[in-house]
């Protein structure tokens, strides 16, 4: 759960390399992923040899991919790879394959692909017995023509993350999540083999085979880097035994502050997070908006639902004075969506919020969980397209949420009061709210803001004794669909509202 923030790199134009490769590996990586599900998982040692072993951050920084060797190789179509060292957090190997004109070939990995910077490294020896590349980065002309922007990270455990134009990397995705939320620990699939195919019409493919205690699968990727990033995804999961606690799909980002609840973190910054909404449209037509918090103790939640049509998180707010932060650029981090092909059936999506007290550390997990566990043996294909992009929420023409505030009623103690703008002339909307059982949530009002900036609904939350409160406010338009406002109150650390 460890930010990545170490995984991103500047941009670079560098005359085509020559790329040599090793021998042909076999065809079919998904078949690869049937034999190893069919036998016990052989776990990696963990252990690098020298000059990768007992690395710090500033040292594994100090290790450069070299042009022509393991940076900027060309993939063809205006596109190029990147491939990454072992240390630090990555000790295991992963190994690389790309296209040539006879197949797929393997990169063989070795010391001189890289430069280490002599401020942390002497000798370097001319072989690293049982390390490997720890990833890769792809780049293609994003934000100018002629430039090789990088739009792709692949390194860390099944980790993954884009950008799309004029974006800074943000959350991440997962080829697949288990264990997260649940009552036993987690478990981490990796990537162990990463194929590339041959670039197409401004479309590149990745294949990635996945292993871990659990299971064994295979990843099959298409991705079209432009304005907004856009991935077709096929993940092909093979239990070694029965999973209950899955997770398909997964995003990962980190929240710390906002003006949900400010006072979690004393920071000059109003607000600090890569995400700040989970959106979803289920399969009975609803939108729900389900602002994303700070808690006090790790909360998960599950929103059950058939079919479903979307989910994704979301960075709402768009402007620099919203976040103040001229390194992390917050503002200009994507939101990542996806959208299901074909029937997932039922199942829910759940939310994972772990507490933090500072930036450094993703927090927020979202994920689809089947509602059958997957049985030792099988195989089970999820297909779904992930798009990393700057856009609002599709809400099409269902009320859409501006932004959530709240705050400590003054004048009632024990009782917090919520602000929840929206798009649209109050004279349009109708609105309700409820809260959990041993709740009151009253004083909902409906009013229209100033200067045709939208209409804000505003209602008072009494807790009373409990720890935690589910409250939703429902917003109907005529003629749209309906949005479903979500929120989990809990009680905060001092023990106050």
């Amino acid at each position: 759960m460890r930010r990545r923030s170490l995984l991103a790199g500047a941009a670079a134009l560098v005359a085509a390399p020559v790329l040599r490769l090793s021998a042909a590996p076999e065809a079919s990586l998904l078949d690869t992923a049937r034999r190893l599900a069919a036998t016990p998982y052989a776990a990696p040692s963990g252990i690098l040899p020298p000059p990768f072993a007992g690395l710090d951050y500033d040292a594994y920084r100090g290790i450069r991919p070299l042009p022509g060797q393991a940076a900027l190789l060309p993939l063809g179509g205006d596109f190029a790879v990147d491939l990454l060292p072992p240390g630090l957090f990555f000790p295991d190997p992963v190994r690389v394959e790309i296209a040539g004109p006879g197949g797929f070939r393997e990169v063989p990995f070795a010391p001189a692909l890289f430069d280490f910077d002599p401020r942390y490294f002497g000798d370097i020896p001319a072989e690293a017995p049982g390390a490997g590349f720890s990833g890769l980065r792809l780049r293609h002309p994003l934000n100018a023509a002629g430039e090789l922007n990088e739009f792709l990270v692949v390194q860390g455990a099944s980790y993954f993350r884009a950008i799309g134009r004029a974006m800074v990397y943000g959350l991440s995705a997962r080829a697949v999540a288990l264990g997260t939320g649940g009552a036993g620990p987690e478990e981490f699939p990796r990537f162990t083999r990463l194929r590339l195919h041959a670039p197409e019409g401004g479309v590149v493919r990745m294949e990635a085979v996945i292993d871990s205690p659990a299971l064994a699968g295979h990843l099959d990727m298409v991705v079209r880097p432009g304005a907004e990033t856009a991935m077709d995804v096929a993940v092909t999961l093979l239990p070694r035994r029965e999973i209950a606690e899955i997770g398909v799909a997964p995003l990962t980002s980190m929240y710390l502050k906002g003006p949900l609840r400010a006072a979690v973190s004393d920071d000059f910054r109003p607000r600090v997070h890569d995400s700040d909404l989970l959106y979803m449209e289920n399969g009975a037509g609803e939108r729900l908006w389900r602002p994303i918090a700070n808690p006090a103790r790790v909360e998960t939640s599950a929103f059950a639902d058939e079919a479903p049509a979307l989910f994704g998180l979301w960075q709402t707010a768009r402007d620099f004075a919203d976040f103040e932060d001229t390194e992390a650029l917050y503002h200009a981090r994507p939101n990542a969506l996806v959208r299901p092909s074909g029937d997932w059936g039922r199942g829910a999506v759940m939310l994972v919020e772990i507490p933090t007290g500072d930036e450094f550390m993703d927090n927020v997990v979202a994920f689809w969980r089947p509602e059958a566990p997957l049985g030792a043996g099988s195989e089970h294909r999820f297909d779904y397209s992930l798009t990393w992009t700057l856009a609002e929420p599709p809400s099409g023409a269902a009320p859409r949420i501006l932004q959530s505030r709240s705050g400590r009623e003054h004048d009632r103690p024990g009782t917090r009061r919520y602000v929840i703008d929206v798009d649209g002339a109050a004279g349009t909307l109708a609105a309700d709210v409820t809260a959990g059982d041993g709740a009151e949530a009253t004083g909902l009002a409906l009013f229209d803001l100033p200067g045709g900036r939208g209409a804000r609904v505003t209602f008072l939350l009494t807790p009373g004794d409990r720890d935690a409160v589910e409250v939703r406010l429902s917003l109907a338009r005529t003629g749209a669909p309906p949005s479903v406002w979500l929120h989990r109150w809990t009680r905060t650390r001092d023990g106050g509202v």
